[in-house]
């Protein structure tokens, strides 16, 4: 409950500072990290297509609202649903493969998925125009309010992370990192560790198409975007800068990169410069992100409280 407590009051404390609007835009974008850590972080895979399940959810539910129905509550079981399907269906191919061949196969699905919303399907989706996206209200539970909006952003971020860390704490998480440090051993204990990859891969699927209707109800607009490519850079930087492996470092990414790609380009115009120099420091000097760092800090001064040095705590346990 305290880590739920913390997590809210943080994004509360943002509000001051900064729109609300662009704070509800924080939070959808941390439940994208969060997604895609739990592919890369805890199952080992890196993918360069992770926004072609944003942009399923955000067109999904977009398009179920413009052509079924306003209610705002099925169109994100719309999304959800239909990113979780294209994630069955792809998932049979993608888990298969590894290393950069798993990252150009997303990829590549990636923009299979971008060419389809922006030419063939033109007539539906209106291509690179896109469309506009208007939702029912209910009494109180009004889209069209930014406050009722952010609480309720915020209640689905709190949904997933606790989802999420149930299940990466559980035997199914244990197996998943295992799968990521050495699959053929997991393999030879007699696991099936192909639907587990296959599972993993449906999940984070469908959290990034949550994100993406999200996305759709606070734009209140859908255009291939959602759906770009290179849009890809920016979560991969994110989970890296926070701490792959680690919710809170997620959290901790997505917010940080929000700040950066929303407030640098102000004062530096070449600021993805910043970003390249930034990741090449995190690759070579500080591994495990900002929140590996900080865990690290702090054991090291519970270790000083605890009377005895680090080296000397080694020695004294041979």
């Amino acid at each position: 409950m305290t880590d739920f407590l913390v997590i809210a009051g943080c994004f509360l404390l943002l509000t001051p500072l900064l729109a609300i609007h662009r704070v509800t835009d924080f939070m959808i974008f941390c439940i994208f990290v969060m997604s895609f850590d739990l592919m890369y972080g805890y199952m080992g895979r890196l993918s360069f297509g992770h926004m072609l399940f944003l942009g399923t959810g955000a067109y999904g539910s977009g398009l179920f609202i413009k052509y079924v129905t306003g209610n705002p509550f099925l169109a994100i079981f719309m999304g959800i649903f239909a990113a979780g399907l294209l994630g069955m269906l792809l998932g049979t191919v993608a888990v298969r493969a590894t290393g950069a061949c798993f990252s150009l196969i997303n990829l590549a699905f990636n923009q299979i998925g971008f060419f389809l919303v922006l030419s063939p399907l033109r007539g539906i989706t209106r291509g690179e125009d896109g469309f506009g996206v208007r939702v029912s209200s209910f009494g109180f539970l009004n889209f069209a309010n930014p406050t009722f909006k952010f609480c309720f952003v915020l209640l689905c971020l709190l949904l997933v992370f606790y989802i999420l860390k149930r299940l990466t704490t559980s035997p199914y998480g244990i197996l998943i990192r295992s799968i990521k440090e050495d699959e053929t051993r997991v393999r030879f204990l007699g696991y099936n560790t192909f639907f587990y990859k296959w599972l993993t891969f449906v999940i984070a699927g469908c959290v990034g198409g949550l994100a993406g209707t999200l996305t759709a109800l606070n734009y209140n607009f859908v255009n291939p975007n959602s759906m770009d490519v290179h849009s890809n850079v920016g979560v991969v930087f994110a989970s890296l800068i926070g701490g792959a492996g680690n919710l809170y470092g997620a959290l901790v990414g997505g917010v940080a990169y929000m700040l950066i790609s929303n407030f640098l380009p102000i004062y530096i115009h070449r600021w993805e410069m910043f970003l390249g120099f930034s990741l090449l420091i995190i690759v070579f000097k500080f591994r495990r992100g900002i929140w590996g760092n900080i865990q690290d800090i702090w054991e090291y001064i519970q270790k000083r409280k605890g009377g005895r040095r680090p080296v000397e705590e080694e020695v004294a346990k041979k």
